[in-house]
């Protein structure tokens, strides 16, 4: 049985969903959350309380 001498590569998308992506929005959201209790512990109260 012959075996292929050229191996196909996927390619991805350039739009939708990918695993690097969804981490860096995951990291962004984290030090944004965390960033915003910081704030609000300085402030001594919430953001949207004027």
């Amino acid at each position: 049985m012959l075996k292929p001498t050229l191996i196909p590569k996927r390619r991805l998308p350039r739009y939708g969903f990918h695993n690097h992506t969804e981490k860096l929005n995951g990291r962004l959201a984290m030090i944004g959350f965390i960033a915003l209790l910081l704030l609000e512990r300085s402030l001594g109260h919430g953001v949207l309380i004027w």
